[in-house]
């Protein structure tokens, strides 16, 4: 059977994900903070004839989170972990900005959360030559001024993928990193301003799921959001700056999301 290990299942993305790689033959452990929800998306999967196993816990929580990753790996292969919980944190209706709460949780969930997840399954994934897929953004391709402790994770997260596949990739991992821009979910949800390019939720979690069967290394989207947050870090820093202050389109309200 084909294991397969997808935090924050509970909705948005990660439920998606989970629904569409959902078949007879498949060993799905889903994990989130929310039991309603993940067993909501835990039951959809049966449906489609999975074998699923829940973990309701935070994925900040490293010691929950590898005592059942490894009871899930040793009742078989574990071939495909996707990283996906996350949160955000931006300039708060009002103009207040990112502080070092915000910055802590940012990095503990993005970047930590998926160390978490990942770490404990490293033995079982190499030993099946199998797939770590990690769901960042396009916002770690370039700081901007209503995210900046944001964009770090995601930039912090960015960089743990390209090492993770420079360590392990002769041994046979594939790691790929997924960045997408805008898309409908619960966390798109609490950006206030315009959401250029904005992707459904469907949309999305398709583009995800064919970068993942491809192996891609890196999958940016969509396009036109990709290609500008590229062109923002190539430029001189001085006109990067200037460049970024006019995409004030990440205003964010209080609060994490997941």
């Amino acid at each position: 059977m084909r294991g397969i290990t997808i935090s924050g299942a509970s909705r948005g993305l990660g439920a998606a994900l989970a629904i569409g790689l959902a078949a007879p033959g498949v060993r799905l452990w889903l994990s989130a903070r929310g039991a309603t929800g993940l067993q909501a998306t835990a039951e959809a999967c049966r449906a489609r004839g999975a074998e699923v196993t829940i973990c309701v816990a935070d994925v900040r929580d490293a010691a929950a989170l590898a005592v059942s990753l490894g009871a899930f790996a040793a009742a078989g292969p574990v071939h495909l972990a996707i990283a996906n919980a996350g949160a955000s944190a931006g300039t708060r209706p009002g103009g207040a900005p990112e502080d070092a709460a915000d910055a802590r949780h940012m990095v503990e969930v993005n970047l930590i959360g998926a160390i978490n997840l990942v770490g404990p399954l490293l033995p079982a994934l190499l030993a099946a030559r199998g797939q770590v897929a990690i769901i960042g953004s396009v916002a770690g391709w370039r700081g901007l001024p209503d995210m900046p402790a944001y964009c770090a994770a995601k930039a912090g997260l960015r960089a743990w993928a390209q090492g993770l596949r420079a360590l392990h990739g002769p041994a046979g991992l594939t790691v790929t990193l997924v960045a997408p821009g805008f898309f409908d979910s619960a966390m798109g949800d609490r950006f206030r301003g315009p959401r250029p390019f904005l992707l459904s939720l469907d949309q999305a979690a398709a583009r995800t799921l064919a970068a993942i069967a491809a192996r891609r290394a890196e999958a940016m989207f969509p396009w036109p959001m990709a290609l500008t947050m590229r062109a923002l870090a190539l430029l001189p820093p001085r006109l990067g700056d200037a460049a970024a202050r006019r995409l004030r389109f990440a205003i964010v309200p209080d609060g994490p999301s997941d």
